[in-house]
């Protein structure tokens, strides 16, 4: 590994795209990004504080208080040493770049680093690294092992030139065929195909990690092409730094713990309150939370609160008003906004409360990856315990973090309104549908996960109709703009939040948080592109494509890149369904029509 400065990537990318284990392309080289001991000392790092996220990860991965640290900035300061994320060359497998060669067809020779001289070239020719590689899905990637592939068993010690012969111009592994000079060849058609086992077994490789990190593996290796999509799917934990009263309500009592771990009734709590120093650090706490906490200390078991609960509980407890030009916490500052000011019509008659999110704070941190296949966090943003992640370092004791500041608008809705609309015969007629879909979709992917219920669908669907309308006014294009929903069915609250943010220090700019007052618009335009989305989607049925995987597609609410869900398990639900879509579940926002709310609707045509 050279110390040579070889490209640059923004810190943000190195925890959601570009982290350790992850393959790239630098300018001139290959290569696989390092564990966490290629980084600099965490000393020399930024340390990003987040208490609440750091016992999340302490709960899921094992690591004892685990810190946050920032990937290491840039410095243009040519007195400093050189610092950055080591990235080690990869694959060591290089195809050689031939002179001569026909329009259609053309071979090129196979070699392995060990055969290029000190210039990196081979023959005098210029070499590039062959974009196959071998995987599985816990994260293991190595070399493929090309004498192997081609000769199979027969003859393992032969070690005759290799050559890559493409007898085509579209790059297709039908048109790949491996050669030996001893007459073996294979088609590169033959390497997916795991029932021939064309590849071996996974050798347990974790070249981020260093030469030597193997680990026991016995899954057959799979083909991967290295500049996949589905060659890095990072493991990502995020919560917003929100109050939480359970927390602050535990502090107190532990620190008034001598006096108040005798207490056992309301009448012993109001005996000792007649103390100043203990009636003072409880006069904000009632009663019955305070004799909550003391009960969960007194038996042990202070159990940590599901990161969107604790969101949702901040954002409900917001008061009234419409925010102070000077913000008291930077982090987190949000009002809800009186009714006055958003509520004109009976069209929001479903909403409850809109909150202005006026400052907040994301704490971002990666703890692994996985390969083909991502591992998603369900409705209440819990991973499942049982999946299993690459390990981004040999012995993690912190985490790779960032944090972006910015702003956003939660919308809470009636909960009788979600019952009233979930009563409704077209949506259990549609929701029966969608559940079946999910069963099948969870039978061929051996997935065990429940289908996260209707007012999870309603929410997930609203908010995309929202974030494409609020692109357009807000000064934000769709992909900037993320969602979180809440789905608490037990407690019926239901609510969306859609936010943006960037790493910057000074935040966003203020445009979306201000159209919370015109959420009624937003609303009449989301509406109005459901219908037509449905409508479009029923005629378009009627044509001839009767294809359940083809019909989910269509009728798929559009996925904006910071979606919450991803695309396979969105589309999931409707995957085997061939059922019109009702209005209100599954629209798609019709790309050909940007009518903002409130333009006449001759704009639109």
């Amino acid at each position: 590994m050279s110390r040579k400065r070889h490209g640059q990537i923004r810190q943000s990318q190195v925890v959601t795209t570009y982290g350790p284990g992850a393959l790239i392309d630098l300018p001139r080289h290959s290569a696989i990004v390092g564990g966490l001991d290629t980084w600099p000392k965490p000393g020399d790092l930024e340390e990003i504080l987040e208490p609440r996220l750091s016992r999340k990860l302490q709960t899921m991965t094992g690591v004892v208080a685990p810190h946050l640290y920032a990937p290491p900035p840039d410095s243009n300061d040519p007195r400093e040493g050189p610092t950055g994320i080591g990235a080690w060359r990869f694959p060591e497998w290089f195809v050689v770049q031939e002179l001569a060669g026909g329009e259609r067809e053309r071979s090129r020779r196979l070699v392995h680093r060990k055969a290029l001289d000190e210039k990196g070239k081979f023959d005098n020719r210029r070499v590039v690294a062959t974009r196959f590689v071998r995987a599985c899905p816990k994260g293991h990637v190595d070399d493929l092992d090309w004498y192997g592939f081609v000769h199979g068993t027969e003859d393992s010690t032969c070690r005759a030139q290799l050559w890559l012969d493409e007898r085509g111009t579209g790059g297709d592994l039908g048109d790949l065929v491996v050669r030996c000079e001893c007459k073996k060849q294979r088609g590169m058609h033959e390497a997916p195909v795991l029932a021939l086992k064309p590849l071996g077994t996974c050798s347990g490789a974790r070249p981020w990690l260093g030469r030597r990190a193997h680990e026991a593996c016995g899954q057959p290796a799979r083909l991967l092409i290295r500049t996949a999509s589905n060659a890095f799917f990072s493991q990502v934990v995020s919560v917003l730094s929100l109050p939480d009263r359970g927390s602050a309500v535990e502090s107190v009592v532990r620190d008034l713990w001598d006096d108040l771990q005798i207490v056992e009734s309301a009448a012993d709590l109001s005996l000792f309150k007649r103390k100043p120093k203990i009636a003072d650090r409880l006069t904000s706490f009632p009663d019955d939370e305070v004799l909550s906490a003391i009960g969960r200390l007194n038996s042990g078991r202070v159990e940590e609160k599901p990161v969107k609960h604790v969101e949702l509980e901040a954002l409900l407890a917001v008061p009234e008003g419409f925010g102070e030009d000077v913000p008291i916490d930077l982090d987190f500052h949000a009002r809800r906004l009186p009714d006055r000011a958003w509520r004109h019509s009976k069209a929001s008659a479903g909403i409850d409360a809109v909150v202005q999110l006026h400052r907040l704070r994301e704490v971002v941190a990666l703890i692994g990856f996985t390969r083909f296949e991502a591992a998603t966090p369900d409705i209440q943003g819990e991973y499942e315990t049982d999946v299993e992640r690459a390990q981004i370092a040999l012995e993690p004791s912190w985490f790779p973090a960032v944090e972006n500041r910015g702003e956003g608008v939660f919308i809470q809705l009636r909960a009788d309104a979600v019952k009233s609309w979930l009563e409704r015969p077209a949506v259990k007629q549609r929701l029966d549908s969608l559940i079946e879909g999910h069963r099948r979709w969870g039978e061929a992917r051996k997935a065990e996960r429940p289908f996260p219920g209707g007012p999870y669908v309603l929410l997930h669907t609203l908010s995309h109709l929202l974030i494409q309308s609020l692109a357009m006014r807000c000064g934000y294009p769709a992909s900037s703009i993320r969602e979180r929903l809440y789905a608490d069915g037990p407690g019926g609250r239901f609510g969306l939040l859609l936010y943006t943010g960037t790493p910057d220090a000074e935040g966003t700019l203020g445009g979306l948080v201000q159209q919370a007052r015109h959420i009624e618009e937003h609303l009449a335009y989301a509406l109005r592109a459901a219908v037509r989305s449905t409508r479009r989607a029923r005629a378009w049925r009627g044509g001839g494509f009767k294809g359940p995987r083809a019909m989910a597609a269509r009728l798929s609410p559009r996925l904006p890149a910071r979606c919450e869900t991803t695309t396979s398990t969105a589309r999931s639900w409707s995957r085997f369904s061939v059922s019109p879509a009702q209005p209100s579940l599954a629209p798609t926002h019709d790309q050909r029509t940007h009518r903002p709310p409130g333009a006449p609707e001759a704009a639109a045509r």
